[in-house]
């Protein structure tokens, strides 16, 4: 296995990713969009999601293809950023055909970032506009760290971020991850090593470093009781059944686990999208597992990336990785 050229989910032909924030309010959105519809499924293990349409992904639901997937900061407020983006995409003629009328299929997820320095004194919902102007940026590069979904993103005890990275399989299938890092828990042990350290391809989040950790420690969620989530979309260009793209989101949770202690706690919303364009066919026999365990090793490593390209932003209440450590 190996990075994909741009080391983001875009690696993953046909789709492209947009994000849209406002620095006000520290929070942003992300996009995942295709080319055209694809296949997807999602997994959660987390104890307080906030989700938008993500019953029809269950494999025996009618529509078994969706538009795009978003990614928002915001609560329940955020939620409101896949209207956005429903109504960009039917502009542009695209959604489900129910007769004539397209209706686009447009599953969120949300994180909370409301107590993280911002002003969130607004008198209408951003959510709507910054979902409909994420989707207008969409392209096939992006900004990591302090962007879309990962703007106003925390963790215990450094800023989150936006991450991503990709993965093509020995078989020639390509794998990719985008996440919104807004944890409970930690990225790092004590002097900054990422838990997904042996992970990292090419010093993708800094490269080796000294670190160690106490294992009779505890996580403290009194200290941040409810604002947490880290919400993330895989992708291959292989294809799955709706089913199989579940079990890919299943899988991924893997990483999430080795990326951020402790996770998937009462208190995050902790989550995983699986998306599947179907540009290849998938080997048959062990390709599965493998297809898994790469999901798992890129958003570990999506993790990472996001919380070491984290910036300093004015009325932060974290320091950021570089900041502390670089």
């Amino acid at each position: 296995m190996r990075p994909g050229a741009r080391n983001l989910i875009t690696d993953v032909a046909g789709l492209r990713v947009g994000n849209a924030q406002d620095a006000r309010i520290k929070t942003g959105v992300s996009v995942l969009v295709g080319e055209t519809p694809f296949t997807a499924g999602i997994h959660v293990m987390g104890g307080a999601p906030g989700t938008r349409e993500t019953d029809l992904l269950a494999p025996d639901r009618l529509v078994q293809e969706v538009d795009a997937l978003v990614l928002s900061g915001g609560s329940a407020f955020g939620l409101d950023a896949a209207s956005g983006v429903a109504d960009g995409l039917r502009a542009l003629g695209r959604g489900f055909d129910v007769g004539g009328q397209r209706v686009p299929i447009v599953p969120g997820a949300i994180l909370f970032d409301l107590l993280n320095g911002g002003n969130k004194g607004w008198h209408e919902n951003p959510y709507k506009p910054l979902g409909r102007a994420a989707l207008d940026a969409a392209g096939k590069t992006f900004e990591l760290g302090t962007a879309g979904a990962g703007y106003g993103a925390t963790t215990a005890d450094l800023k989150g971020g936006l991450g991503s990275a990709s993965l093509v399989l020995d078989c020639g299938v390509t794998v990719g991850a985008l996440v919104a890092v807004n944890a409970l828990g930690s990225a790092v042990m004590e002097g900054g090593r990422f838990w997904a350290e042996p992970f990292e391809f090419n010093a993708e989040f800094g490269g080796p470093r000294h670190g160690t950790h106490d294992p009779a420690s505890e996580p403290r969620p009194e200290t941040r009781p409810g604002a947490a989530t880290t919400i993330a979309i895989v992708a291959t260009d292989a294809a799955l059944t709706q089913a199989q793209a579940t079990r890919l989101a299943v899988a991924s949770h893997d990483g999430m686990a080795r990326a951020l202690l402790p996770s998937h706690t009462p208190f995050d919303g902790d989550l995983v999208f699986a998306a599947a364009t179907g540009a290849h066919p998938l080997p048959e026999g062990f390709e599965t597992v493998r297809l898994g365990h790469a999901a798992a090793q890129c958003l570990a490593r999506a993790i990472a990336r996001g919380v070491y390209h984290a910036r300093p932003e004015p009325d932060d209440i974290h320091p950021t990785w570089r900041g502390k450590f670089g």
